[in-house]
């Protein structure tokens, strides 16, 4: 089994249920959500974080945003709204060390700042 969970689970080598999935990126449901809709858009290329993005990876970024987008479309969210969030490293409240994108919505989210 790979070191990084999600690698694992992109590459298919952990079962996992996934809402989404092409040749760049794999979704899924967050096992522990914070809103009814939460689900992880993840790359299937192991980039550590945003903090550690290589030029040229701005297309998987975007993809994984376009992804989302048509995630919450899919899911009946879009019109009501949602919120896209990236946890960069431990003090921005990453867990895993792969990047990915957290889709949350399905009701009113409270303020962040």
């Amino acid at each position: 089994m790979e070191k990084c969970l999600f690698c694992s689970i992109a590459s298919g080598k952990r079962p996992t249920e996934l809402r989404y999935n092409d040749d760049m990126v794999v979704a899924f449901d967050d096992i522990a959500p914070k809103a009814r809709v939460h689900v992880l858009i993840v790359p299937k290329r192991h980039i550590e974080s945003t903090a550690t993005l290589a030029e040229g990876d701005e297309h998987i970024v975007g993809h994984m945003i376009k992804t989302a987008q048509s995630l919450a479309e899919k899911l009946g969210i879009s019109n009501d709204g949602y919120r896209l969030v990236f946890n960069t490293r431990s003090h921005g409240g990453q867990v895993i060390d792969h990047i990915h994108l957290h889709l949350l919505g399905g009701q009113r989210l409270g303020s962040m700042v």
